[in-house]
């Protein structure tokens, strides 16, 4: 498929995504007639009601365009400056996450993020460090990945955030951690872990849509986490 790219070659796009997003927002609201929107590909159209929703038209765009099976579907609604609703669709696999103010659910079945206690047993997903990061943080950021990729049992780079925070919801993965999301990466998936029991961590910014995150499972001892935490938080 024919790719393009927004601020550099690390942030893809696709016509694909243009279209999911168009389709998406006139679902949203025809359904709940004056909705706010706010989309990756299109940005903010702001309506007379009450809700907003964050949508993600494909989490994963680098992985979709070529054909590796982890992208998503992620919508968020907010009401008041809270989330209160959330989706996640792995179109691949099938799998639905959904949460609201009530619980959390795969695919109807309520969920619970629990799994390993010790870093050294568990599996965490970082898109740390970017292209970005390497030029901000340097060898210091190299270090901080090193850290963790030594601490963990397993260490992936996944390049969906979305996906990856729908997965510590589930239990799947013990830790998710990122530091340049936008507010339609993270709105259903910080709900999903919230309510399915796990913990998450925003970072950089007020309010609920920080552009760094980290989540984990509601067992999870993070010592190397916190340790990445409080570092790069001391030179953000």
């Amino acid at each position: 498929m024919n790719i393009e790219f927004k601020r550099d070659q690390h942030d893809p796009v696709t016509e694909h995504d243009r279209r999911a997003e168009e389709a998406i927002t006139k679902s949203l609201t025809a359904n709940v007639p004056g909705s706010s929107i706010v989309g990756e590909e299109d940005g903010a159209h702001q309506g007379t009601g009450d809700v907003t929703w964050y949508v993600d038209p494909i989490d994963g765009t680098a992985n979709f365009a070529r054909g590796l099976a982890f992208f998503c579907t992620s919508i968020g609604a907010v009401v008041d400056g809270r989330i209160v609703a959330g989706a996640i669709l792995d179109p691949m696999s099938g799998d639905l996450f959904t949460a609201d103010l009530s619980g959390a659910w795969h695919n109807g079945s309520p969920i619970r993020s629990t799994g390993y206690r010790d870093e050294a047993e568990a599996f965490i997903i970082t898109g740390y460090p970017s292209a970005r990061d390497v030029a901000t943080d340097g060898a210091e950021g190299l270090a901080r990945f090193g850290d963790l990729a030594t601490s963990y049992g397993t260490l992936r780079r996944s390049g969906s955030a979305a996906l990856s925070l729908a997965h510590v919801g589930a239990g799947w993965i013990d830790a998710a951690m990122g530091t340049s999301v936008n507010a339609w990466d993270i709105c259903a998936g910080r709900l999903i872990v919230e309510q399915a029991g796990g913990l998450y961590h925003g970072f950089g910014a007020d309010g609920w849509n920080q552009p760094g995150y980290a989540a984990y499972t509601s067992d999870l001892n993070p010592v190397a986490l916190n340790r990445f935490l409080t570092a790069y938080e001391a030179t953000d």
